[in-house]
């Protein structure tokens, strides 16, 4: 392509020649130009006019940019429509969580003021007002500064629950730790020979208190510990043969008493159900059994108390267990 360039000034013409690529760029360029200035006409110039409203611009603009508007609108609305809808959710589902909190806080003993504590206070007297509640579900589109309050808020008695169930677990662990050290575990899988209390001496025939309960078992039986706690010093006694003892607190004492081996040594700490002897016939015995004590500050308690207690434990526990196994039973089955 060539060009030709006269003018008056000028001896003689000039001639640009142009090669296939070099109008090709050329195009490109000036396309790329055009679409720079176009643009930078369309939002700072027709949508100003739009917005501000100026005389002759707003009027020719607004019908090219009314179909972008409302559209824009029609997005935003309904985004902000779908926000509204989870956040009723999140409220619903979070009531439904208070709710089982608050049974669950009466359950372990959380006491009412201990929950108010965790709500915040202004510092200023309130008068009560009658309970009011339920899903966020407004009756119009929502604006973003009533989203965000309610948000705010939601986020704020999350906070408050995830307080109170903290203070439940504390509790629960709590409650857990003082059952786990009450002697209330059978020491051994063995029938009662003998109970607590007045009886004729195998060995005299005279009428004599006895201390504990005897636990009728051959030889190498395992004895578990009827609850965690501390074994004490380890001693042969007299009467009581290899002697095991654990304190497990606030002035509770285990004895097991007649061992053949003994499994543990002082100053170990113990749980439930782990063994620490085996059975045997030391001491002032008549045969391979076991003699298990509970003493409380130092005076002789009845055993069978404290396994009854146990075994009732154990059988509530299992019957909820029942219970909430059939109602998630009943959850699962479809409505007919």
């Amino acid at each position: 392509m060539q060009i030709l360039v006269t003018h008056s000034s000028l001896a003689r013409s000039r001639v640009l020649h142009f090669n296939r690529l070099q109008m090709a760029a050329a195009l490109a360029v000036l396309m790329i130009v055009l679409s720079l200035l176009s643009g930078t006409v369309y939002h700072f110039v027709f949508l100003k006019a739009a917005r501000e409203g100026w005389p002759v611009v707003s009027h020719l603009v607004k019908f090219i940019v009314r179909d972008e508007f409302a559209q824009r609108d029609r997005y935003l609305r309904e985004n902000v429509d779908a926000m509204a809808q989870k956040v009723g959710e999140m409220q619903a589902k979070l009531i439904k969580l208070e709710a089982q909190g608050d049974r669950v806080s009466s359950l372990v003993g959380v006491k009412p003021e201990e929950i108010k504590s965790l709500l915040p206070s202004s510092g200023k007297p309130s008068t009560l007002k009658a309970g009011q509640g339920g899903p966020f579900v407004p009756a119009n589109t929502p604006s973003f500064e009533q989203l965000n309050s309610v948000i705010e808020g939601l986020d704020q008695r999350s906070d408050q629950r995830s307080d109170l169930f903290t203070m439940i677990e504390s509790r629960l662990f709590e409650k857990r730790m003082q059952s786990l050290m009450i002697p209330s575990g059978r020491p051994i899988d063995a029938p009662v020979g003998s109970g607590f209390g007045f009886r004729a001496d195998p060995f005299t025939g005279r009428a004599a208190l006895h201390t504990g309960l005897d636990f009728a078992a051959e030889s190498g039986t395992r004895i578990n510990a009827a609850a965690g706690g501390v074994v004490l010093p380890l001693e042969v006694h007299p009467s009581y043969g290899n002697l095991v003892e654990i304190d497990h607190g606030h002035g509770l004492l285990t004895r097991y008493a007649h061992t053949s081996k003994v499994l543990v040594k002082a100053g170990d700490i113990v749980k439930r159900g782990q063994a620490i002897a085996e059975v045997g016939t030391t001491g002032r015995s008549t045969g391979p059994h076991l003699h298990f004590e509970v003493m409380v500050d130092g005076v002789h308690q009845d055993p069978a108390k404290f396994l009854a207690a146990g075994e009732a434990e154990s059988q509530a526990s299992l019957q909820e267990a029942a219970l909430a196994s059939g109602t998630a039973r009943k959850g699962k089955r479809s409505p007919r």
